[in-house]
């Protein structure tokens, strides 16, 4: 490939929960031109890169990104006209030098990342590739096992339910296409029990039910249940994954917290570990994602100490896809997986070398979307391009969860009998 980029320019559009984000478009010198969307997390951790919002109430309530869309157009782009986009490392060097903060607060977040993986995207198509094999290299073969989002609770749902998500994982299913077919149907299963039981059916942020149920108990043994009516084995065929997202029921930085939604009381760390344990004893639980606060390292370890040779362990708000906080976790034994989101760190080369990390410490890392998605599908080309195993992208519903799903399927098509699906 041979060009420069020509012109680098952004606008505001609408996320998948009707709020501003970014946009970006970039164009080489040779008539290319290509696009990117940047989502935006609702349950965030306190040390994620900065996402830009103009903060004015007579737009958007505050949340417009006029600002960050600016930020492209007048400081990026002159930056960045001119120079060879094929060295990724470099144009995202460029935008961190000219941010000059540790979590772009300048710039943004918002506005730095939709650059970055705009040219990612204009390169690969300029290249005649698909983005999977131009971001990793022509082995990248490996489809993700989806983690669907069939029940919703916490910060993502208006209910009783203190854990956030509830994930089925097709492990048993031969390739992407019949796991997520697996989980789909217990998905469609599961509306149909919920319903006759006169609970709603209507849907959370990532697309999975937000019914109020009597306990979170109750939720696993729902989903149990609609696993089986799918004609599916428990534990075999279909597994499930829990993010807590405990920083959202967290009262302070003491390890005490409040499962508020289910009205189950004031918790300590050791209640939680001891609820876990008694839930993967019990339950086919697989992985288990924010278990505790961000700010409760210790609560992380003991908790990892007690399950990780049993299930996969995963640090999201306390890891927030930095390097810095992951490397503190392999240290400390904080778990033995990270969380792996684009927009937490900002630029797609920060994201490769938090990867890189936890590949170099035997740690499993975890692909995810945002809960304000978009429809642009960026996320399942990365995800097999970094060979993670497992990817959570919403549920079977929702178009912008379903756009990475049908990438997914294109992609494993394009691969043939060259394509893989393993969990480990």
């Amino acid at each position: 490939m041979s060009g420069k980029i020509e012109s680098v320019d952004a606008m505001e559009i609408l996320d998948s929960r009707g709020n501003p984000t970014v946009r970006v478009f970039v164009e080489l010198n040779s008539g290319v031109r290509m696009s990117a969307s940047v989502p935006s997390g609702a349950s965030t951790g306190e040390n994620e890169a900065l996402e830009l919002r103009d903060g004015d109430p007579k737009r958007y309530g505050g949340k417009g990104v006029i600002q960050a869309v600016a930020n492209v157009n007048e400081k990026i782009a002159p930056e960045l006209v001119g120079t060879d986009p094929c060295n990724q490392l470099e144009i995202d060097r460029i935008m961190l030098d000219l941010d000059g903060t540790e979590n772009k607060t300048n710039l943004g977040a918002n506005a730095i990342l939709g650059v970055s993986m705009a040219v990612a995207r204009v390169v690969a198509e300029s290249c005649g590739l698909p983005l999977y094999q131009y971001l990793g290299g022509a082995g990248a073969c490996r489809i993700p096992v989806p983690c669907m989002n069939i029940l919703n609770g916490g910060e993502h749902a208006d209910n009783s339910v203190d854990i956030q998500e509830f994930m089925a994982v097709p492990l048993g299913a031969p390739n992407f296409a019949e796991g997520l077919r697996y989980v789909a149907e217990t998905f469609h299963v599961l509306k149909g029990i919920l319903k006759s039981r006169g609970l709603a059916t209507s849907v959370g942020d990532e697309g999975g039910f937000a019914p109020n149920l009597g306990s979170n108990d109750e939720v696993i043994e729902v989903i149990i249940q609609a696993i089986e009516k799918a004609g599916y084995r428990p534990g075999e065929d279909i597994s499930i994954a829990i993010d807590s997202a405990a920083s959202s029921f967290a009262v302070d930085k003491e390890g005490y917290y409040d499962l508020k939604w289910s009205g189950g009381g004031k918790k300590t760390s050791a209640d939680l570990i001891e609820m876990a344990k008694e839930w993967v004893e019990k339950y086919p639980v697989v992985l288990w994602e924010d278990p505790l606060a961000e700010d409760d390292w210790d609560g992380f370890y003991k908790f990892t100490e007690e399950l990780g040779d049993r299930i996969e362990v995963v640090g999201d708000d306390i890891f927030v896809t930095n390097t810095k906080y992951i490397a503190r976790g392999i240290t400390e034994k904080s778990a033995n997986s990270a969380l792996i989101k684009l927009n937490q760190i900002g630029t797609v080369t920060e994201t490769i070398e938090a990867i890189r990390m936890c590949r170099d410490a035997g740690w499993r890392y975890f692909l995810s979307h945002r809960s304000g998605e978009t429809e642009d599908d960026f996320l399942a080309d990365f995800a097999v391009a970094m060979d993670g195993g497992h990817l959570k992208t919403g549920s079977a519903s929702r178009s912008e969860r379903i756009a990475k799903y049908n990438r997914l399927l294109e992609i494993e098509r394009e691969l043939g009998r060259n394509s893989e699906y393993y969990w480990k």
